[in-house]
């Protein structure tokens, strides 16, 4: 087969652009993965802060949990929760 410069340049410049972009890929998902451990940092200083105050921090975890579900799931949640107890003489 015969060598072709506008070819061979035409690959050169479709094998740049797609290294570009693969490298934009991996430079965005390295910025949210930062952003994400400086969130985590902020949310550990936060609860830090809670236990300093006094606050139950298990709990508090436990309330953001409940916050995030629906309010049917959990009153479900809650009833099997009685009815188990009640069966193994809890109440």
């Amino acid at each position: 087969m015969k060598h072709d410069p506008e070819f061979a340049a035409a690959k050169d410049q479709a094998y740049r652009v797609t290294a570009d972009e693969l490298r934009q890929f991996i430079e965005r998902w390295e910025r949210l993965d930062a952003e994400k451990k400086d969130i985590a940092d902020q949310q550990k200083e936060v609860m830090a802060e809670a236990k300093g105050r006094g606050y139950d921090t298990k709990i508090i975890r436990k309330v953001i949990a409940l916050r995030k579900r629906d309010k049917d799931d959990i009153a479900e949640e809650e009833a099997v929760l009685e009815m188990y107890k009640e069966a193994l003489g809890m109440v």
